[in-house]
């Protein structure tokens, strides 16, 4: 077909291709919409080489509307794709169209009408056109709230759902989860298999520490420091330093292995299993969103200022999304 500029240029606005391609395009087919078929299937197949790719860059945008609430991530590759215009168009429009459609998964979004395409075909071609693997993500919570809480750098997002109906600002609660990136709303809804393996965790940590302290006060006894036989290594280091002697870095050997058979085989398990308790409760005031400390009022729980506002008022759900690394 012949080819002029203007047909170039509306093909470029169309495809976001480069001037070349756009000619090429024209020139190699014989109406527009083959020009633009043309073209979307070079952007296809480049997507489909950059598919191993890393995609750690992006912009993550969380709305809510009425009981519903979205937190999505369009993602690439530079911070120089992310801070384009038209990416950030195409990931505004993407959130508004999971708002207006409540999609049920990413599959279902990505099958989503858009642009006399579909959101999956978009970002194909957008990703052929600037070279770049793109992706997208999201998450939703429903409640009877549900508060937004968007970083000021657009790599981090969350969302929170509540079990009651209120005017309260709760923007903090999900800044919360942004800031503090809980494991789980509260400790029933951490799987058990998590549960167990943090136990499993607490409990050798806390044998592994009785064993220690008794090494080191058998060695103490002895006449020697502890601090010359935290590790093999070190016990190596310190007779060629002159530290301490061959004969003393074998008695300390022998002192170590002896007492620590020992204490393994004489333990307190009713104090060990105490003490596995007592890390457990920290672990879930670190990681369970209504246990850990308010960054508002470090004086409150979570739970604590949700109830100051409402008494049972309390989250029901949350997600995050975090381009950065945590």
């Amino acid at each position: 077909m012949t080819v002029s500029i203007q047909d170039i240029k509306k093909l470029r606005e169309l495809t976001q291709a480069g001037m070349s391609d756009c000619k090429k395009a024209l020139e190699e087919t014989d109406s527009f919409e083959a020009a633009v078929k043309w073209i979307r299937e070079k952007f296809t197949k480049i997507a489909a080489k950059r598919e191993a790719r890393e995609a750690s860059q992006g912009i993550v945008i969380a709305k809510t509307e009425g009981n519903y609430g979205a937190v999505m991530a369009l993602k690439c590759e530079t911070e120089s794709v992310a801070n384009n215009d038209r990416f950030q168009e195409l990931a505004n429009n993407i959130i508004d169209l999971i708002m207006a459609n409540k999609p049920a998964n990413v599959e279902a979004l990505l099958a989503l009408p858009l642009q006399e395409s579909n959101v999956a075909g978009v970002i194909t071609e957008r990703s052929g056109a600037c070279g770049e693997k793109m992706e997208v993500v999201f998450e939703y919570v429903e409640g009877p709230t549900v508060v937004a809480y968007n970083h000021f750098n657009h790599m981090l997002s969350a969302v929170v759902a509540f079990n009651q109906e209120t005017s309260a600002d709760l923007k903090e609660v999900a800044c919360q989860v942004a800031a503090m990136n809980p494991l789980a709303v509260n400790a029933d809804a951490i799987p058990q298999d998590k549960k167990d393996e943090e136990l499993e965790l607490a409990i050798k940590k806390t044998k592994d520490e009785q064993i220690e302290k008794a090494v080191a006060a058998a060695l103490k006894k002895a006449g020697l420091n502890p601090n010359h036989f935290d590790s093999e290594d070190h016990i190596e280091s310190n007779t060629t330093k002159g530290w301490i002697t061959p004969e003393e870095a074998a008695k300390g050997r022998e002192i170590m292995a002896a007492t620590a058979a020992e204490k393994a085989a004489n333990l307190n398990e009713g104090m060990i299993q105490n003490i596995a308790k007592g890390r457990m409760a920290k672990f879930f005031k670190e990681n369970c969103l209504v246990e850990q400390e308010f960054i508002s009022d470090s004086k409150l729980s979570v739970q604590q200022y949700m109830d100051s506002i409402s008494k049972g008022l309390t989250a029901t759900a949350f997600k995050r999304i975090n381009l950065n690394q945590d």
